[in-house]
């Protein structure tokens, strides 16, 4: 067959053509600082059982790396999959459906004859560890679509069944492990070796699959249990199961069906409920003078205040807003990172001491003057903007640190009422395949910064990580400090932010850093089938990313 001239950090060997990519990766794997688990080859991610066809350069993935673990956690799903139903088989065990994250861990429902303890666990924990130690193949195929379509029917998957009803594409992928198949969205381990560190734990009906954190790829994190937030995304989960909209395909099927007006209409009621049970909260609690909103990125934090205030409106109140972001230090005194660029996600950013002694001469009565920050220039400044607190007003505060109480450390506890909002997405590719939650927010900020503040989708991708970086650093400590938990998230939105998102990714070139996460981001959008935003009430959260609300957002 011949050779083809391979070059990896810098130094040229040949290899065998047809010789898969898994051959060169064995050969550097004591040189590289991480377990491999992808490559590149001449800057296209590629899995590591791909052949070699051409000379190429070809760089490795690691665990270590983002979607080094994303690919990783598949591979533990799909051997946990297969563990499963090598030990007790389909007739004992009839689902299993990986819900959300919690975490680094991973929740998984689970239903069967058989009772679910630690004791089965244990035995589908050891069958893993045999597997791993079987180092076997992960076997990638490809066939025509309506093949697959029936493949999955014959084996009572009807979630992907109804999943590939609705793709155009004329094949689709499946993998194969030991005679076990399943679908799976997004890159893929060549082998069982790979997958050492992980552990299986019970938790409320079902379990967790602990895995590493990226920055430790080879120690397991013990799980961070986060009650509220488990609630928060569980009860999403349950009334998308009452209301049969599990899965993607679900979704497709309403949208064909011309059910999804409907499904538009019982969402946002949905929504308007839970904030107006958040106002009776406020209202029952007594005393609250301070409701501090916090979120990451895209999670309708603004509509939600705006729409919260109507709601306390409603019940006596008079609302007042108030943005976190004016009491931003002035630019010269703003901290940097360790690039040297200034740093607005950390709280030292934030005038800490004339934020509380605005906020107490508030509460004493007193008329303050308030900031507003000049984000041009880079200064605080006063615009005649005065505020006094009467009986039955209330402040809205909303900013990133507005539950951590080294922000508000000199109000009292019972004047402030903690909100912790983010889109908790209750959707789900099929059984197997998540949804994460940042792949929405994501998908909202790249629709809404083209939109108002001219990004383009390359320059939003750019500075996500820097953003999730100061969530994870910022926010997500906080979350359970919270009073409670709204998820912002619509179940139908992917199907309207599809055809505002795509023309904005597709202006990414081949040759820029951020193609891969856009093509992965335009793959993605393909298993929804769109819908028109026209019908979308003006105050929907939707509406603060496609255009069109009542609110100034």
């Amino acid at each position: 067959m011949g050779n083809c001239k391979v070059t990896v950090n810098g130094v040229t060997v040949e290899y065998e053509k047809g010789a898969a990519y898994l051959e060169v990766a064995d050969d550097y794997r004591e040189k590289q600082d991480g377990d491999i688990i992808l490559c590149t080859v001449d800057g296209k991610l590629c899995e590591l059982n791909k052949r070699i066809e051409e000379d190429c350069t070809v760089s490795f993935i690691t665990t270590g790396e983002t979607i080094g673990y994303e690919t990783y956690c598949r591979g533990i799903i799909f051997l946990m999959l297969k563990a499963f139903d090598n030990v007790f088989g389909k007739e004992k065990i009839s689902k299993i459906s990986v819900e959300h994250t919690l975490g680094r861990a991973i929740y998984c429902d689970y239903e069967g004859s058989l009772t679910l303890d630690d004791n089965m666990l244990a035995q589908v924990k050891a069958e893993m560890k045999a597997l791993v130690g079987a180092n076997i193949p992960i076997i990638k195929h490809s066939e025509k679509t309506g093949k697959v379509i029936k493949m999955f029917r014959k084996l009572g998957m009807l979630d992907k069944v109804k999943l590939f009803k609705y793709r155009s594409a004329s094949t689709t992928n499946y993998y194969e492990l030991d005679g076990f198949v399943d679908y799976f969205y997004g890159y893929m381990p060549a082998t069982t070796g790979i997958l050492k560190y992980f552990d299986l734990q019970l938790y409320d009906e079902g379990f967790v699959i602990l895995t590493p954190d990226p920055t430790n790829p080879q120690v397991v994190c013990a799980l961070n249990d986060r009650p509220m937030l488990f609630k928060t995304q569980h009860e999403a989960n349950e009334w998308g199961k009452i209301m049969g909209l599990e899965c993607v395909g679900d979704l497709n099927e309403q949208i064909c069906n011309g059910d999804i007006e409907d499904l538009l209409l019982v969402q946002e009621a949905l929504q308007e409920k839970r904030i107006g049970d958040i106002a009776q909260q406020i209202k029952d609690r007594g005393g609250v003078k301070f409701v501090m909103i916090a979120g990451p990125s895209s999670s309708g934090k603004t509509t939600f205040s705006h729409r919260l205030s109507v709601q306390l409106r409603t019940l006596g109140f008079k609302p007042h807003p108030v943005a976190l972001d004016n009491y931003f230090k002035n630019r010269e005194d703003t901290p940097k990172d360790e690039n040297g660029n200034y740093n607005f996600e950390c709280l030292e950013a934030i005038d800490v001491e004339g934020f509380n002694k605005d906020m107490l001469a508030l509460l004493k009565g007193e008329t303050v003057q308030m900031p507003s920050f000049n984000f041009k220039v880079g200064k605080r400044e006063y615009k005649g903007n005065t505020l006094k607190l009467n009986k039955g007003d209330i402040l809205v505060i909303e900013g990133i640190h507005g539950l951590n109480d080294a922000l508000s450390y000199s109000l009292p506890k019972e004047s402030k009422f903690k909100i912790y909002i983010s889109a908790l997405t209750q959707l789900n590719i099929d059984e197997h395949n998540r949804i994460p939650t940042t792949t929405t927010r994501l998908i909202r900020r790249i629709v809404r910064d083209a939109r108002t503040r001219g990004t383009s989708a390359q320059g939003t991708i750019a500075m996500w990580y820097s953003v999730r970086r100061g969530e994870e650093e910022n926010i997500f400590p906080f979350q359970e400090q919270a009073d409670c938990m709204f998820n912002s998230a619509l179940v139908y939105e992917l199907a309207v932010l599809k055809q505002y998102a795509e023309p904005l990714l597709f202006g990414i070139g081949e040759d820029e850093p951020e193609y891969q996460e856009a093509n992965k981001l335009l793959k993605f959008l393909k298993y929804f089938l769109g819908i028109s935003s026209e019908g979308l009430p003006h105050n929907s959260i939707v509406r603060e990313f496609v255009g069109g609300s009542v609110f100034p957002v």
